[in-house]
């Protein structure tokens, strides 16, 4: 286990960290990377293919796991391992009861509303239009509803005050 600490400053932060451990394999994943450095076909192996890849993506988002090369054997190419990140949890910040129930609702709900409303996203970031505040007025819902559903979104990120496309590929 690393002795770094988790600060969270921005409510935004805990939706990732709210994916992570209600989800049984990504609680799995996250529990085998925080004893060691595993690459995703050790992960694979130890928790089922379905997973993996959307689990190391919302890790990644929550800034939880750290990566490195693998050195490989003789012949072999080399790839990828991960571990966590941090040992410890802090939160610094304040925020709204309404807002904090907002990303509750965002990082836990399966409701069929969220997906119209992540699909309404997608498509004014694929017109073009990047800007949080702008996407936020046009949907009817609070800045900090669509920080929390891009960070929930595995193809969607926030950079600033807008959204871009996440790199999936990493």
């Amino acid at each position: 286990m690393t002795g770094h600490i988790r600060i969270v400053n921005d409510p935004v932060e805990l939706v990732p960290l709210l994916l992570t451990f209600t989800n049984p394999k990504f609680k799995q994943m996250y529990e085998l990377l925080n004893k060691n450095w595993m690459t995703e076909e050790e992960l694979t192996e130890e928790c089922g293919g379905g997973c993996v890849a959307p689990c190391l993506s919302i890790l990644r988002k929550g800034n939880l796991i750290e990566e490195q090369w693998r050195m490989p054997k003789p012949g072999e190419r080399p790839c990828k391992e991960f571990r966590t990140t941090y040992g410890t949890f802090r939160a610094n910040f304040q925020c709204s009861m309404t807002d904090l129930a907002d990303l509750i609702y965002v990082a836990l709900s399966t409701d069929e509303h969220l997906r119209t409303l992540v699909t309404s996203v997608e498509g004014e970031l694929g017109s073009g239009n990047s800007s949080i505040a702008d996407i936020a007025r046009r949907l009817g819902v609070s800045p900090l509803y669509i920080k929390a559903l891009s960070k929930r979104m595995p193809n969607m990120d926030v950079k600033g005050q807008g959204l871009i496309h996440a790199d999936t590929t990493r």
